[in-house]
């Protein structure tokens, strides 16, 4: 199993390929995903990790499914899509953040959904926060999660739910020195 900086490594070097192969420049690649050319050059390179929202954008502009960045491999099944309890891409994109990836296998997602984990160190330490076009929705499946949605900040126990424009700028916490779990669909 590869460690968080080999996964990386490997999502860099699919991303610049297929780059190239499209014949897409390092600066209109930053220019289109709104982000600095430095950026976007330390992502490609491996320097620092993609944020879910980057490699989603860069899927839609190559045309190709999340699945293929993150794995190599383009998913197959166009009917349904069974994936059994630790079957999920594991995708660890933020210090204390780890996302599984739970529909990869199905061709032609309308919608993104992952088991999120957030371990107590968000706490004191949130994430940045960010943003993507679409809506999110977050089912807290353990723990306490805190949203922190634009200048607000909401508090949510297991079986609370959370719908939301994701073009705000958000972030999830963990809270009370336990890792939270939730469960996020994204409709972009």
């Amino acid at each position: 199993m590869e460690n968080g900086y080999e996964v990386n490594k490997s999502i860099a070097a699919r991303i610049r390929e297929l780059r190239e192969i499209c014949d897409i420049t390092r600066e209109e690649m930053a220019e289109s995903l709104q982000i600095s050319l430095d950026a976007y050059t330390d992502y490609e390179e491996a320097k620092e990790d993609f944020p879910v929202s980057v490699l989603y954008a860069i899927a839609q502009i190559m045309k190709v499914d999340l699945t293929e960045l993150l794995t190599g491999t383009a998913p197959r099944l166009t009917n349904c899509s069974i994936v059994r309890k630790g079957e999920g891409i594991m995708v660890d994109r933020f210090k204390g953040y780890d996302f599984e990836s739970i529909a990869y296998k199905f061709v032609g997602r309308k919608i993104e959904p992952m088991v999120v984990t957030v371990g107590p160190e968000t706490e004191f330490a949130p994430p940045e926060l960010v943003q993507h076009p679409g809506q999110e929705f977050n089912f807290v499946l353990e723990g306490q999660v805190r949203i922190l949605f634009g200048a607000r900040e909401f508090l949510l126990n297991e079986g609370d739910c959370f719908y939301f424009d994701s073009t705000v700028p958000h972030a999830q916490c963990a809270v009370g020195g336990k890792q939270a779990k939730f469960l996020t669909v994204i409709l972009q």
